[in-house]
C-alpha cells in the first residue's frame, strides 16, 4: 500500500508538510472511504507536529480561554506543541499556574471514553479544545465531546489534521486539511458504498492509529 502514496499540499495552510494519502477501497467504524489517510508522521515527529500546531493555533481568536487540551487519536504530541504555540500567542487560561493542561481520555472496553477521578480536576469546569487526528463521519466527535460535557468541561472548539465535515451538531471543525484538498475523495455509508455494490473487496480497516490488510 504505501507504494501508491500521494501527496496533497495544504490549499489553507502552506507552511503544514502534505498530507499522505492512499488510494483504495477502506472501511472505518463508521463508514467506507476511497482514500487512507496517513497522519503517521504528523503525529510523530516533532518538525512536523510543530508546525501543524502552529497552523492550528492561528484558527484561534484571542479572546479564546483555553485551559485543557484533551486529545483523541494520538495526538499528545501535536497537543503539547499547540498548548506551548497559544501560551505564546498569549491566550488565557484560567489555571492557578497560567498553564495549559494536555491529556488524553481513557478507552473502555465498549469504545466508551473515560476520565479517573485523578483527571477529573483537568476536566471540570475547565475551557477545553479537543483534538483530533481526522473526522470522517462526525460519530467520534459527538462521543468526545458527551465525554467532556459529561465530566464538566466547556467545549471552546475542536481541532483535527483531516477532516471531511465542517461542522458536528453546530460545532465547527478547525482542520488543516479537507476534502477539498484530496482529489476525489469520498467517503459513503456501508450500505451505499459503490465499490462494494461492484463486488470490489475492502484492502483494509482503517482509524486514526493505522490501518490493518485483510
Amino acid at each position: 500500500m504505501e507504494s501508491r502514496i500521494i501527496k496533497f499540499p495544504s490549499r489553507k495552510h502552506s507552511n503544514v508538510v502534505p498530507i499522505k494519502a492512499i488510494p483504495g477501497h477502506f472501511a472505518t467504524n463508521h463508514s467506507h472511504i476511497n482514500y487512507y489517510i496517513d497522519l503517521t508522521t504528523m503525529k510523530a515527529r516533532a518538525n512536523e507536529a510543530q508546525s501543524a500546531a502552529h497552523a492550528l493555533a492561528q484558527q484561534y481568536v484571542h479572546d479564546t480561554i483555553v485551559d485543557t487540551i484533551v486529545c483523541l487519536d494520538g495526538t499528545q504530541v501535536i497537543g503539547a506543541y499547540l498548548a506551548e504555540e497559544l501560551t505564546q500567542a498569549g491566550f488565557m487560561s484560567r489555571n492557578a499556574h497560567q498553564t495549559i493542561y494536555v491529556m488524553q481520555p481513557e478507552y473502555i472496553s465498549s469504545s466508551q471514553l473515560l476520565f479517573r477521578e485523578n483527571m477529573e480536576p483537568m476536566v471540570r469546569g475547565k475551557n477545553i479544545i479537543l483534538l483530533m487526528a481526522s473526522v470522517t463521519t462526525g460519530v467520534s466527535v459527538r462521543k468526545g465531546v458527551e465525554c467532556i460535557e459529561y465530566y464538566g468541561g466547556i467545549i471552546q472548539g475542536v481541532s483535527c489534521l483531516f477532516s471531511a465535515v465542517n461542522e458536528v451538531d453546530g460545532l465547527s471543525i478547525n482542520s488543516l486539511f479537507t476534502p477539498k484538498d484530496i482529489t476525489g475523495y469520498a467517503s459513503y455509508p456501508h450500505k451505499d458504498c459503490p465499490f462494494c455494490k461492484k463486488g470490489m473487496r475492502v484492502e483494509a480497516l482503517v482509524n486514526s492509529f493505522g490501518y490493518s490488510r485483510l
